[in-house]
């Protein structure tokens, strides 16, 4: 599985200050491991963004991401606000 990094994702990931990155990066390798690891949470999303999925990165933050054939896709990060 290659995991692909949608523009979006970039620029909210580079907002992030270096406490945060650190967890995402660590959570980015469990679900590289293990996409549906217990830990990270892993849900489908309804509504506009029926076609995504999420996995918590701490109790705040989240990554939304799509499944692209054997790949995934990185959409978003950051708080419940990147599901508006």
């Amino acid at each position: 599985m290659k995991v692909y990094y949608h523009s979006q994702f970039l620029k909210s990931y580079k907002l992030l200050d270096k406490k945060i990155k650190r967890k995402a990066e660590a959570k980015e390798k469990i679900f590289r491991d293990n996409p549906f690891h217990n830990s990270l949470k892993i849900h489908k999303l309804g509504g506009k963004l029926k076609n995504q999925w999420s996995f918590s990165v701490d109790n705040k933050r989240r990554i939304i991401f799509e499944f692209d054939g054997k790949d995934v896709i990185f959409i978003d990060i950051g708080t419940h606000a990147i599901y508006k």
